[in-house]
């Protein structure tokens, strides 16, 4: 295969740089993400921006603190996240991953306070922080910063596309200026950073796809989290569906696309998610994305298929 990367294949044998690869090259032992909600709330849901949130928005459907109803303190969701995956994955170290609604939505003291938690338990060696790039001032991120001292540490700032016109349909709020100006301020303060990408969002064609993936590229995003559109209960998009169906992917377009985005990034991003799933009670479609593993698999076995890998397409604007 010609250029292609030295780091692929992997220590893991997979065709792109996955998240495990890339925490057992920074620890050398099993890491495994705590996935925290410290009862934040979202500016395009409290008024501020909008009421309705994004169109796929139903935190239930993506995490199991919100979705097991009445949120413990933070502190105890970290002692108990650290034994129930010590318990069943042996894992050694973990990541305090602040994950339901817009983790920076809040003023730095309180922030400080929320995620200094994490300073109680020796195990925890990172600190990984999902918000929105409209809700990091410098302040924020200047607080952030202060953690790389003694943790990994990334912000993860929902994107979903780099289509003007896609971000308006799903009620983004923000635009992509704002999401590179916030990749560039935290940058600079040395944060990496995940991009969160939809494929399959309601207008998409395959380029419009495509072009986020050279977006990302082009921008220097340290990381990238995939996964397909689905539909879940309670959810704004819900009765837009019902109202006026549109095409969901298939599990053999989904793996499709996302190779072809794969492709089209740097080698050296990493993947922090290839695919994701929902509870089937919450889910309305496609039905494949109950499980990730076998979207995952389908990805994987895709990229076999061509004798592929991630970056094999990229051009580095430099």
């Amino acid at each position: 295969m010609e250029n292609k990367p030295d780091i692929f294949p992997g220590p893991d044998g997979k065709r792109y740089r996955s998240f495990s690869s890339y925490l057992k090259s920074k620890f050398s032992c099993r890491v495994h993400k705590i996935s925290v909600d410290a009862g934040f709330s979202c500016p395009n849901r409290d008024g501020t921006i909008g009421t309705t949130g994004c169109i796929f928005c139903c935190n239930e459907g993506f995490s199991f603190n919100t979705r097991s109803g009445g949120v413990a303190p933070v502190k105890e969701q970290l002692k108990s996240g650290i034994e129930h995956i010590r318990q069943r994955f042996r894992a050694e170290k973990f990541i305090a991953y602040f994950q339901a609604f817009t983790n920076t939505y809040a003023p730095v003291d309180r922030l400080r306070t929320i995620y200094d938690n994490i300073r109680k338990f020796p195990e925890i060696v990172g600190l990984f922080i999902g918000t929105r790039p409209d809700c990091v001032p410098d302040p924020v991120l200047d607080l952030i910063a202060s953690y790389r001292r003694d943790y990994l540490t990334w912000v993860e700032y929902g994107l979903q596309s780099s289509c003007a016109e896609t971000l308006e349909l799903i009620n983004r709020g923000h635009g992509t200026a704002e999401f590179t100006d916030a990749v560039e301020r935290a940058h600079a303060r040395g944060i990496e950073v995940c991009a969160h990408v939809i494929l399959g969002l309601p207008g998409e064609d395959s380029d419009r796809m495509l072009a986020t993936a050279g977006f990302l590229g082009r921008l220097g995003v340290d990381g990238v989290k995939l996964h397909a559109l689905h539909v879940l209960k309670k959810s704004p998009l819900e009765a837009e569906y019902a109202a006026r169906p549109f095409p969901l992917l298939e599990l053999g377009e989904y793996a499709s696309l996302a190779c072809d985005f794969l492709e089209r990034i740097p080698a050296e991003m990493v993947l922090l998610r290839l695919a994701a799933e929902a509870p089937r009670a919450q889910l309305v479609g496609p039905r494949w994305c109950a499980s990730k593993n076998e979207a995952q698999a389908a990805v994987e076995a895709e990229l076999e298929r061509r004798d592929s890998f991630q970056g094999r397409l990229f051009r580095d604007p430099a």
